[in-house]
């Protein structure tokens, strides 16, 4: 039996448009069971008799369902994602059995499978889809816009939106200065972590006198809870590319390099393909464009050292070095890749050059602060409702970022807590803590370096009142010891010495001289480290004293951690006040450390206590403190 397609105005499309299931193959979704469910979805749809492509064309009948996969959709809590269009639905955590029920309702029948919905848990209403989320409604996605939509490994529907129109522009009709210029009038920063100006970078790379120069996209990410750029390039490879293009042509350069950490497999895959399509359709190679000007692009995979994202250390790495930074003077822009002019920039910058050549600088400026203007890409992370990757223009508060789109901070349970918030570290381990305090602070370059944070790569991580922040700045002095390259005596050492100090804190050993010292040798490391990573690696330890000086204090002084995460100074106890008396507490507790009779409140036997958190996962009034 040959199904018909319900193609009516009540259906969404009007007739007019192509029907289009969307699966969200980012790497989180794919991890949950993405592609299993495109083959649920293959099965069903043609159980169902329904004609179905999976390849993109320009021209096609409407009657003609398209299948295909996404990269991110953003969402990634809720994944995997299927976007239904032009309906606009989109359905959350999609198992492969949920797909023959989407396929006869919605598919065939034109109805709405309500249990797939979002449930928005400040109404409790379903959202059908992106426009009824808030997690959506509060940002302005650019950069994102087609990850979510477009099939990653179709160059056809990248051309179709618009793509490497930017590029031709670029190369056919627009000078060097006149690419600088608009780059520069735009105001774009470098979104990778410092907020370099584009513009002054790339001038200073076009006006060196050599017959070579060199384009490298720095996709070496590597923060701890950050994957904006990875999606990027797992949903949108062509713009990157494109960027990259844009960029080579500013300064003169023939050949582009994009420089990917092995850990990123999908993203490494879909960028290969990305630019063996390009060659195809003659956008690299020897002719571009028919300019006759030659420009080719090599996808290289990094070891995953952390400090290669520091431009000089990844010069080394991909020349075949040990990836440790030189000094500057010279910069890469005098003296980069093989000692020619080399300019370097990270996937989103790339992607939003893309956009101030297709709408011209003054469109771009219209969104952000003055002195960062456009969007900025974050990955919400952590003790949040809503984890995921979203877009919002510079100058977005905090507040906005963590409690609206974010939906507020959660316990340990899941669910929210209007007044749990404690903190957001941002920036990963380059970066610092911000604070209730911090909450109408607006996410820019200049303000978050004013209270001694900054924007770095994008991670976003939540932290509720439970959190230890002795244990996170332990966390990321970890991190950042392990990632040294150990050029510096102050960055090897001392990052060695400052993680010793802080195990000393949290385990009870630590004395109010610990404290002093600590705080002397950060700074220390702050000023004497040649790179980045080691002048940053102190930025959790300073923020967090800075603003949790008396956690630190609880936990020399009085051999105490007020949130009780140290398991080697906790002290669990039950708030006589909370505590009912329901002995739930007793009975799960696996080594009988909890007593008391009904009705009464309970006490725990602090030498039986293994401080295994159970009575506080199971405590529904949150009478246990302390663990």
């Amino acid at each position: 039996m040959n199904t018909q397609l319900i193609l009516d105005p009540a259906a969404g499309n009007g007739g007019k448009t192509q029907r289009r299931v969307i699966v969200c193959a980012g790497t989180g979704c794919v991890a949950n069971g993405a592609y299993k469910v495109i083959t649920a979805f293959n099965d069903q749809i043609a159980a169902a008799g329904i004609s179905v492509t999976t390849e993109f064309k320009a021209e096609t009948s409407q009657h003609d369902l398209r299948l295909n996969k996404s990269g991110c959709q953003g969402f990634c809590q809720m994944g995997p994602l299927v976007t239904i269009l032009p309906d606009e639905i989109l359905y959350n955590k999609v198992k492969v059995e949920d797909v023959e029920e989407i396929v006869r309702e919605t598919l065939v029948g034109g109805k709405v499978v309500d249990r797939l919905l979002y449930v928005d848990p400040a109404t409790r209403k379903p959202c059908k889809g992106i426009n009824d989320i808030p997690f959506y409604q509060r940002q302005q996605r650019f950069v994102l816009k087609e990850c979510g939509v477009i099939d990653p490994e179709s160059i056809h529907e990248y051309l179709h939106h618009g793509g490497y129109e930017a590029a031709r522009k670029a190369i056919l009709k627009m000078s060097q200065e006149e690419i600088v210029q608009e780059i520069t009038k735009s105001g774009l920063r470098g979104r990778g972590g410092g907020g370099f100006p584009t513009g002054r970078k790339w001038e200073a790379a076009r006006t060196q006198k050599s017959v070579k120069k060199y384009v490298i996209c720095n996709a070496d990410e590597g923060d701890p809870g950050a994957f904006m750029n990875r999606s990027v390039m797992e949903g949108n490879p062509h713009s990157v590319l494109e960027g990259l293009m844009i960029a080579a042509r500013a300064i003169g350069a023939d050949e582009t390099l994009i420089y990917v950490r092995t850990e990123y497999p999908l993203a490494v895959a879909r960028m290969k393909s990305a630019v063996l399509d390009a060659r195809k359709m003659g956008f690299l190679g020897d002719n571009v464009f028919g300019s006759g000007q030659s420009l080719d692009c090599e996808v290289m995979e990094g070891a995953g050292a952390f400090v290669c994202g520091e431009e000089t250390a990844m010069i080394a790495s991909i020349e075949g070095q040990r990836g440790m930074p030189r000094p500057k003077p010279p910069f890469p822009a005098q003296s980069g890749l093989w000692g020619k002019p080399t300019i370097i920039n990270n996937v989103e910058t790339l992607a939003h050059v893309v956009r101030v050549i297709n709408q011209g600088a003054d469109t771009f400026k219209k969104l952000g602060s003055a002195a960062s203007p456009g969007t900025k890409t974050f990955a919400l992370t952590g003790h949040v409702a809503n984890t995921g990757l979203i877009e919002v223009p510079f100058g977005t508060t905090l507040r906005e970022v963590v409690m609206n789109i974010g939906g507020g901070i959660t316990d340990r349970r899941g669910k929210v807590k209007p007044k749990g918030f404690k903190a957001v570290q941002i920036g990963g381990p380059s970066g610092g803590c911000l604070t209730q305090d911090h909450l109408d602070l607006p996410l820019d370059y200049d303000s978050l370096r004013s209270v001694g944070a900054m924007v770095g790569s994008g991670g976003l991580v939540a932290m509720n009142e439970k959190t230890c922040m002795v244990s996170i700045a332990r966390f990321f002095m970890d991190f950042t010891q392990r990632e040294s390259c150990g050029k510096c005596v102050l960055c090897r050492e001392g990052t060695r010495q400052l993680l010793a100090m802080l195990d000393d804190i949290i385990e009870g050993r630590a004395t109010s001289e610990t404290l002093v010292l600590m705080e002397k040798l950060a700074l220390a490391v702050q000023k004497g480290s040649l790179c980045g990573l080691g002048k940053t690696a102190p930025n959790p330890v300073l923020s967090t004293l800075r603003y949790f000086r008396h956690e630190y204090d609880a936990h020399v002084f009085h051999k105490h951690c007020p949130t009780g995460q140290c398991k080697a100074l906790a002290k669990p106890s039950i708030d006589p006040v909370k505590c009912k008396g329901c002995t739930a507490c007793a009975k799960k507790c696996p080594v009988g450390a909890i007593s008391g009779e009904r009705k009464q409140a309970h006490v725990i036997d602090q030498v039986k206590c293994i401080v295994c958190g159970v009575c506080a996962d199971t405590c529904k009034l949150e009478a246990v403190v302390g663990v």
